[in-house]
């Protein structure tokens, strides 16, 4: 009875269920990273990098699902687009779990225009152009939380034929662009700073 009448609740409210979840989210990621949530144990700069290896796979996956998703719905594959849309949202929710630890119990590496590779370049452009790049990925990564959150509770409330009148579609396509565009900078970031060039660890 309790969860019909939490369904209910979503179904009848999506936009303030959206608003609530989005809140949650935010306390915990701006509470971690003040030091607010003593939740995580410390992991020093291994742990930190054996979680950035195990983020960018989670990243890679999700991006992979979103695309799918994306491919199925436009070919009206209703079933898999849920599947796989379902399957990003767990993977991303993932990503929450094995991030915040990484930030609350280790610390974060900064980017070092040096490379122990002799065929990776240092033009001066590269360091700012990752700046750039990690900049867009946080602003997209905190900007699509409500709209991600907004087409999962439509999605998960109503059924196929009832979401062609919500705004499921239309808020599903500008989340999805949004969410895709910022796992891929992630990714790359993330390639920039463990693989191609140095870094410098400081500890939370």
């Amino acid at each position: 009875m309790a969860t019909a009448g939490v369904h209910r609740r979503a179904r009848d409210r999506p936009l303030g269920t959206t608003l609530l979840l989005t809140a949650l989210g935010y306390a915990l990621v701006v509470g971690t990273f003040a030091g607010l949530v003593p939740l995580y144990p410390d992991i020093g700069e291994r742990g930190v990098n054996l979680l950035s290896h195990s983020i960018a796979v989670v990243n890679t996956l999700a991006t992979i699902a979103l695309v799918l998703g994306w491919y199925w719905i436009r070919r009206g594959e209703v079933d898999r687009h849920r599947i796989a849309m379902m399957s990003a949202f767990a993977l991303i929710v993932l990503f929450l779990l094995l991030y915040l630890p990484k930030v609350g119990g280790g610390g974060e590496k900064h980017f070092v225009l040096e490379s122990a590779y002799a065929w990776v370049p240092l033009w001066s452009w590269i360091h700012p152009a990752y700046l750039v790049m990690l900049a867009i990925h946080i602003v997209l990564s905190v900007l699509a939380v409500p709209l991600v959150l907004y087409a999962l509770v439509l999605g998960l409330t109503h059924g196929p034929t009832e979401l062609a009148e919500t705004r499921h579609a239309t808020v599903g396509r500008i989340a999805a662009a949004t969410w895709i565009l910022s796992l891929t900078l992630g990714v790359v970031t993330y390639v920039l700073l463990n693989h191609l060039y140095a870094a410098e660890f400081v500890p939370a």
